[in-house]
């Protein structure tokens, strides 16, 4: 079969350039075969190509990363790529992200990582559903090796997600999980309350991505209890739920003993200028070890987030600060463009930039953010770049999104 295989010469073409790199005594290599590259031809990797990448990656030691996203793998892919998980124990890094992965697929796959030298995987938009993540839940009691799981818009269940709630309760080797927008049905927030109770228990999970778990108030007082006593999450991911400025209250009182979170996204919910205000007079006054808050379209006006400027002048921790996508007024532009000028924001930790124009400042839209290449890449320039992925940058698990 592998000789009557044609191979993808989009694969041929990646490989030459490693080759390359094997021969200047490189080691540690990441072969980069994303499906959604611009710059060059790409004939999408099929279930069928990746068997013969498998085969020639089992026999390879210098490689130890494979980023196959946005592909064609299907479970075909998903069979082969359980088989080199099982073969190469070089590996720690890999990216299957986009690839048409379902749930007999993941379920192959997370069955492969049963004690192995994985690190960090990525399965995010492949459709595992409830019964994939189940297997992946499993996976986890048994697993000691991997570090970081991207789940994320897998379609998971209710009933995964409080598996996984359950797991980590024991699982000491995960640092970073991310389960966000899974299919949910209720009002009870019921996902949140699990995970609320995990955190309670859990002293060694420093990232968590819970984007779109239909978070309400109630949900997020639920997460904050559990904050009081833990005392090893550095970044917190609550972006795209419902929260509103009474949700602010338990965020803002928990800033002040918690002394471990440096990342909060809060991005897409409602905070308006009451909660934006709950938040600067705790960062004023209380709290110096929150280093990066994004509060983008949260329906903050003018107060609000002329509040939060003023607290980056008496807080020397508080550097990074995301606020696009909210109502600015005259004095809004003012104090931002006031801090960057005074550097107590460098432009480099901001989503705004001022400019004026017949003598009145306005702010323009940077593309920097906590995680703006979780889904891309840029065409050109560096594949991670910090000003746009801060919250990978200080709080860094792994080499990876």
């Amino acid at each position: 079969m592998e000789k009557s295989q044609k191979i993808n010469p989009f694969i041929l073409h990646i490989l030459q350039g490693v080759d390359e790199e094997i021969e200047k005594g490189l080691e540690g290599i990441t072969l980069n075969i994303a499906g959604n590259n611009h710059l060059i031809p790409v004939e999408r990797v099929t279930g069928e190509d990746f068997w013969i990448l498998s085969k020639i990656l089992a026999r390879n030691p210098y490689i130890n990363g494979l980023d196959v996203r946005y592909n064609l793998l299907s479970d075909v892919g998903a069979y082969y790529a359980a088989k080199l998980l099982q073969k190469q124990y070089n590996l720690i890094y890999l990216n299957l992200m986009f690839n048409d992965i379902g749930p007999e697929g993941g379920e192959l796959i997370a069955k492969a990582l049963h004690n192995k030298t994985l690190k960090f995987l990525r399965m995010t938009g492949n459709k595992i559903e409830n019964k994939g993540g189940m297997f992946f839940a499993a996976m986890l009691q048994i697993n000691s090796a991997l570090q970081k799981l991207d789940l994320g818009d897998c379609d998971l269940g209710m009933q995964s997600v409080i598996a996984f709630a359950t797991v980590l309760t024991q699982n000491q080797t995960i640092k970073g999980i991310n389960l966000n927008r899974p299919i949910l049905y209720g009002e009870q927030e019921e996902s949140t309350v699990h995970l609320g109770h995990m955190l309670k228990e859990n002293h060694w999970l420093v990232e968590l991505h819970m984007c779109k778990h239909d978070i309400r108030n109630c949900g997020i007082k639920q997460l904050c209890d559990a904050l009081y006593l833990n005392e090893s999450l550095r970044y917190l991911d609550v972006s795209c739920n419902k929260i509103t400025q009474d949700g602010m209250v338990f965020l803002a009182d928990v800033l002040k003993r918690n002394t471990t979170l440096e990342v909060i996204d809060l991005s897409f919910n409602r905070i308006e200028n009451a909660g934006a205000k709950y938040l600067s007079e705790t960062l004023a006054s209380h709290n110096r070890s929150l280093k990066a808050l994004s509060v983008v379209s949260n329906n903050i006006k003018g107060e609000g987030l002329v509040a939060l400027s003023q607290s980056m002048k008496t807080n020397p921790t508080f550097s990074n600060i995301y606020i696009w996508g909210n109502k600015f007024d005259e004095a809004t532009c003012v104090a931002y463009s006031d801090l960057i000028q005074i550097g107590c924001l460098k432009p480099d930790n901001t989503d705004v930039e001022p400019f004026v124009v017949d003598g009145r400042v306005y702010l323009a839209e940077v593309s920097n953010g906590l995680k703006k290449h979780y889904y891309w890449t840029p065409t050109y320039g560096e594949a991670c770049i910090h000003s746009a992925n801060a919250g990978f940058s200080l709080v860094p698990v792994g080499r990876h999104l």
